[in-house]
């Protein structure tokens, strides 16, 4: 998974085709739940780019996109949003699968 390095890397990779950004943090004990799944997920959805946010690095980002618990997802489709997954609640690979299949092709 890429990981976020700059706002602007931010809004230029939001305006490709199909984007999930993927809001964590290396303090956030749900996060970690989830990680060993996310390789899994990414193959399993091989037209999406995702890209890891470390929130603590990109508050701004947050603020912006009205997120305010992890672990969030957030799809883009050509700079639109196509989709959120935005909560506190720890989320399973199950949920994150429907998530993803949800998302308008």
């Amino acid at each position: 998974m890429k990981q976020l390095e700059t706002t602007e890397q931010f809004n230029q990779l939001k305006n490709e085709d199909y984007v999930i950004f993927l809001f964590t943090a290396g303090w956030c004990p749900d996060c970690r739940v989830i990680e060993p799944v996310l390789p899994e997920i990414e193959q399993e959805f091989p037209a999406y780019t995702f890209v890891e946010v470390n929130r603590d690095n990109f508050i701004e980002i947050c603020q912006e996109h009205d997120i305010f618990g992890i672990p969030s997802f957030l799809a883009f489709h050509q700079g639109q949003e196509a989709g959120r997954f935005v909560s506190k609640d720890r989320k399973t690979k199950e949920e994150i699968t429907e998530f993803i299949e949800g998302l308008p092709a």
